[in-house]
């Protein structure tokens, strides 16, 4: 194995861009002086100026996560302990009105700039603005048809868009599922003038869009897109805009179906936010040459795809610097075909905004087989660590780590050990002989299963999930895959947190900036597979891209790893919510997400048990604010919105919802009144969003 692991690069870039930057706080600065901080004086002041180093406007919400800091951190306390429980409904906006789909979960955190809110909605993620105090439709715009649409496996999966000043004037960035950039006027949702050029294609403006595909390099037809064989690529986050330049992000077929070798690699794009001029390309799978490349063995950086940059970022805007995390290779679950650590794969990113260099990088996975990419942009936040003022980047990830770096050197915070780990027995596989485990923070979820972590809440139960488990081969953490010609005797592998547990997109973690408390949204969960040969799984399987079948592939199993008499495998809680203190590492306190489910709560087999809070088995949707902690209980919640006590995690307040929480929510003052926005969905209300607001 290549001995690349974490690497520092230091740069006389760090200073590029701090003039343009200069003119965005000034911009910013005088948008501030219009807003209603509440609070007054120089404790008011002193917020709005820390709320506009992180790139939002006190009140505002310009960022899928807030700011581009990714903190989900809002100043506003109007919305306190003393009135939560009488927010009312301020009104409801519909996005099945955007396409019929009777399942349909809405993905999108809105934004607020500048006296409007911005969402996308459908599977031709169609761009609104709405009125933040009716939820009116102000404008749409949506992307002309196309193949390359057609194509795309990710049409519902967007995010939201993004909101910059250019002279003064608002401008809304939008990347579609068939991979274009669109810039529109805030205002209007006309295209904007003089940016990128014409599409070839009927329907599209003569100005405001980007062929991204041109950028990316392959061979491509404007309406098709990139030949099968090659691959394809599309996209599920916003943009994010810093210091005059926008940087995007991309996605692809969830790896676990895709069964082919060759694919796109999910290489970094930006462009000028004025012009859409193509500024520079950041390879996520280095060339000859470049660093990393050794880190592909066998020339397999030839035909490997994906590591893709699929979830949204962050900027530190005073020092010119974005932060981008990756997916694993092709494909998520056997690497036999790409040995080698797999640079850039599993990996956070820190590049300079205006050149694309890399400054610094880790890698959290080498050679992933276990679908641990990166879901969750980066938090930035300034700590005091041993009487140390320490500019520090922190992310959560599905393994159930928090790493900790300064965001400038990417030193680590605390020391990240390499510690061996199990090896594969599936023929043709390299895994790592070692992985990164940071000293702290604790892992805040059950990493590995052993039977001391089976459910226990009576004797049969007991006993039934002891002979549940011995089919499959329990394990640590980094458990690997085993094949079905060779399983001894077992159905298959475990591996715990699975690719949906930990934390992950829906939840993640909110960052307080005032007191450098990390809070992390998780699920306790565990996946179970084996592999089978990929012929096999090929011959079912649809929307392939690429040409050669790779060796082996997941196949789930019939049955599944299911807990005895339909309950959990595993002691609760399911899902919670934990307070890491990041000046010291230590974590402050935890709480179930919610409370039990009733379908364990009235469970015949526990009746006459004294159960604990179970906490519901999702990812709490949560934000911070400077009074609260407030959260959602998740996709596979109860429809209900709580608020917690930040500083001990007492829950004060619980208001009902229209429909469980599909993601991250939102919060933004308007005319004078504090709003919270979320989306839902459930029966009879596909993926709408909700507006919470006092009397």
């Amino acid at each position: 194995m290549s001995p690349v692991r974490n690497s520092v690069s230091s740069t006389a870039s760090l200073i590029t861009g701090v003039a343009i930057m200069l003119g965005t706080f000034v911009s910013l600065l005088v948008s501030a002086s219009s807003v209603h901080a509440q609070g007054g004086g120089a404790l008011a002041q002193d917020r709005a100026t820390q709320a506009l180093e992180r790139g939002t406007p006190l009140g505002e919400w310009r960022n899928w996560g807030a700011d581009a800091w990714s903190t989900r951190y809002s100043a506003l306390d109007q919305i306190d302990a003393s009135n939560f429980d009488d927010l009312e409904q301020a009104w409801l906006w519909r996005g099945d009105n955007f396409g019929p789909s009777p399942d349909y979960i809405l993905r999108s955190t809105p934004i607020y700039a500048d006296g409007r809110l911005f969402t996308v909605a459908g599977q031709s993620r169609t761009v609104s603005a709405l009125d933040p105090a009716t939820g009116e439709v102000l404008w749409m715009f949506r992307e002309p048809h196309t193949t390359r649409w057609d194509r795309s496996s990710r049409k519902s999966h967007g995010k939201g868009v993004t909101y910059y000043e250019i002279d003064g004037r608002g401008v809304i960035y939008l990347v579609t599922p068939a991979f274009f950039l669109h810039a529109l006027d805030a205002e209007t949702g006309l295209p904007l003038e003089g940016f990128g050029a014409p599409v070839p294609l009927d329907g599209f403006d003569a100005t405001g869009t980007v062929d991204l595909l041109e950028a990316l390099g392959h061979p491509y037809d404007p309406d098709y897109g990139i030949p099968d064989t090659i691959g394809y690529i599309t996209n599920t986050s916003p943009p994010i805009v810093a210091n005059g330049v926008v940087v995007v992000g991309n996605s692809n077929l969830t790896g676990r179906l895709d069964t082919r070798q060759e694919n796109v690699p999910g290489d970094i794009l930006a462009f000028d936010a004025r012009t859409g001029e193509h500024l520079w390309r950041f390879n996520v799978i280095p060339r000859p040459g470049e660093f990393g490349h050794e880190t592909w063995e066998s020339d397999a950086w030839e035909w490997s795809g994906n590591a893709n940059a699929w979830a949204p970022m962050s900027a530190d805007l005073e020092r010119g610097i974005v932060y981008v995390t990756t997916d694993a290779p092709t494909n998520d679950y056997f690497g036999g075909f790409r040995p080698g650590d797999n640079l850039f794969g599993n990996s956070i990113i820190a590049l300079d905004i205006r050149t694309g260099e890399r400054l610094w990088h880790f890698q959290g996975v080498h050679h992933d087989i276990w679908d641990r990419d990166f879901p969750l942009a980066p938090a930035l936040v300034d700590l005091t660590v041993d009487g140390e003022s320490i500019p520090a980047l922190v992310q959560n990830s599905k393994q159930a780590f928090t790493y900790a770096f300064n965001r400038v050197t990417g030193e680590p915070i605390w020391p990240i050990e390499e510690r061996a780990v199990p090896q594969t027995v599936v023929p043709t596989e390299q895994t790592s002989p070692t992985q990164p485990y940071p000293t702290k923070p604790a892992a805040f979820e059950m990493q590995g299963l052993t039977e001391d972590d089976l459910i226990d809440f009576t004797p049969a139960l007991r006993s039934l999930a002891l002979e549940i488990a011995s089919e499959w081969q329990l394990g640590p953490m980094w458990n690997p895959p085993l094949h079905s010609t060779n399983a001894e005797g077992k159905k298959g592998a475990v591996f715990c947190p699975s690719q949906g547990g930990g934390a992950n997109i829906p939840g993640g973690g909110a960052m307080d900036p005032e007191t450098g408390i990390m809070y992390i949204a998780s699920v306790k969960s565990c996946a179970a597979f084996v592999l089978v040969p990929g012929i096999d799984r090929d011959l079912v399987m649809t929307g392939q891209s690429g040409i050669n079948v790779v060796n082996w592939h997941h196949s789930p199993v019939p049955g599944g790893f299911r807990g005895p008499e339909g309950l959990p495998m595993f002691k609760p809680p399911y899902g919670r919510i934990t307070a890491i203190d990041m000046n010291t590492g230590e974590h402050l306190w935890w709480i179930p997400n919610g409370d039990t489910p009733e379908r364990i709560r009235d469970h015949p087999a526990l009746q006459g048990v004294d159960l604990p809070n179970t906490g519901q088995p999702s990812h709490a949707t949560a934000l911070v604010t400077r009074s609260l902690l407030m959260y959602g209980e998740g996709r596979a919640g109860e429809p209900r919105f709580h608020a917690v006590d930040k500083r001990t995690g007492e829950r004060v307040g619980t208001v009902e919802l229209p429909a469980t929480t599909d993601t991250a929510p939102m919060t933004y003052m308007h005319e004078g009144r504090q709003y919270l926005v979320t989306a839902v969905s459930g029966p009879g209300l596909p993926g709408s969003l909700v507006a919470l607001r006092l009397p």
